[in-house]
């Protein structure tokens, strides 16, 4: 199985690890690590290193991180630098998060990636110009029916 590891700033990964329970339930090797103001660059990198070691995932780590060139997404990017079989997508929500963990049993790391990138891109959706096309749909069955 693939390890995710989740950091970002401040309550960001505690945050999103409460909504991962929420909707998947209680999850093995998966961990969340918020940069918070009393925790250096470094200890958060040593904390990052300390989950990977604890998980054990022969199949890879993925770092799944809120900022692109963040803290949290420079350090996993330092540990995916130096370390095989391990990649970093920075920008996440939860729906890529959530997926992560319903897709990455049986999966392999570079798929992984893949699927979550085509997620994150689908996830972001302007409810407006939605209704505004089913409306419009909407209006064309209406006139199709000769109504």
């Amino acid at each position: 199985m693939i390890g995710l590891i989740v950091s970002g700033h401040i309550n960001f990964a505690s945050g999103m690890a409460s909504a991962v329970t929420a909707i998947a339930g209680a999850q093995q090797h998966i961990a969340f690590i918020d940069f918070v103001e009393t925790l250096s660059p470094d200890e958060l990198q040593a904390k990052m290193f300390s989950e990977m070691a604890a998980m054990d995932c022969s199949e890879g780590y993925l770092f799944l991180t809120d900022l692109p060139g963040g803290t949290p997404c420079n350090r996993a990017m330092a540990i995916m630098m130096n370390t095989s079989n391990v990649e970093v997508l920075a920008g996440v929500n939860l729906p890529m998060i959530v997926n992560a963990v319903f897709e990455r049993e049986g999966c392999e790391l570079g798929e992984l990636v893949a699927i979550l990138e085509e997620i994150g891109a689908q996830s972001i959706q302007n409810i407006r110009h939605q209704l505004q096309a089913a409306d419009t749909d909407s209006d064309d069955l209406s006139e199709d029916d000769g109504l």
